[in-house]
């Protein structure tokens, strides 16, 4: 790590995802020679209704298609499938990560529709671009999500409704939960530590940034820096009060190029 002058140091990263991810971020932040700690803000835990999730899994064979929002979701999905994955059965992904999950639970890679890596998003308006040619009415897809605390399955309406526009039935179900993390006194300290060290916030989630705003300490919103890689995530820290607040592509080497620039 460079020594010298703080200002010229690398910047400094809390990285928000879940832990599974934030460790694997973290560690490609640091190989890129930057400083970044893991503080997740959005804890992973089973499916609330596992005969539901069970269910799913019996109908996947008469199904068109299989929408997963995020690799927790395929592997939650996927954890005690049996079988393997039926070949006329699309599985759609919204990014890579998703779809390294999706091969590394058994689904072959020429089932999987992703937005080109290249594509300016990474969400579903990007994934319907690609998938729009395979909907044919009457034909059913399920979309698997994460649950909030309560049991409520989490997320945007949006590819739902433009598939039932479009003719086509869509079941919905949870296949992993989503929670707070603990505020314990460690983790209130980095929360605190990551403020005053003006540290570069990554939320790749705007429940992440609703989540930050539950902490029970003094958040200095105002000197705060938020980095989102999407547009509403950008939207919710700018209303949580973050006061910078940047946009970027949800990939690690556009995350690094635009730390480089931005200590």
């Amino acid at each position: 790590m460079p020594q010298g002058d703080p200002a010229q140091r690398p910047a400094r990263v809390v990285v928000t995802r879940p832990l599974r991810e934030a460790q694997a971020w973290v560690d490609g932040l640091h190989a890129a020679g930057l400083q970044a700690v893991a503080l997740p803000l959005i804890t992973i835990g089973p499916a609330p209704d596992p005969q539901a999730l069970q269910r799913a899994r019996q109908a996947l064979p008469v199904l068109a298609a299989v929408m997963f929002v995020s690799a927790n979701a395929a592997r939650g999905f996927l954890a005690d499938h049996p079988g393997p994955w039926p070949a006329p059965v699309r599985a759609w992904a919204t990014g890579p990560g998703t779809r390294s999950a999706l091969e590394a639970s058994g689904v072959p890679a020429e089932v999987i529709d992703t937005p080109a890596a290249d594509a300016a998003q990474l969400d579903s308006e990007a994934l319907w671009a690609v998938v729009r040619p395979q909907v044919r009415p009457g034909g059913r897809v399920l979309i698997v999500r994460g649950a909030q605390a309560d049991g409520q399955i989490a997320g945007r309406d949006w590819l739902a409704e433009q598939l039932q526009a479009a003719g086509m039935e869509v079941d919905q179900v949870a296949g992993y939960s989503r929670r707070p993390p603990a505020w314990s006194p460690d983790t209130l300290a980095q929360v605190e530590d990551g403020f005053r060290q003006r540290a570069w916030w990554l939320f790749s989630s705007s429940e992440a940034v609703a989540h930050l705003a539950q902490a029970p300490c003094a958040v200095p919103w105002a000197t705060g820096r938020a980095l989102c890689t999407h547009p509403r995530i950008a939207e919710a820290a700018r209303a949580a009060g973050f006061g910078e607040v940047e946009e970027g592509r949800p990939s690690l080497q556009d995350v690094i190029a635009f730390l480089q620039l931005h200590p």
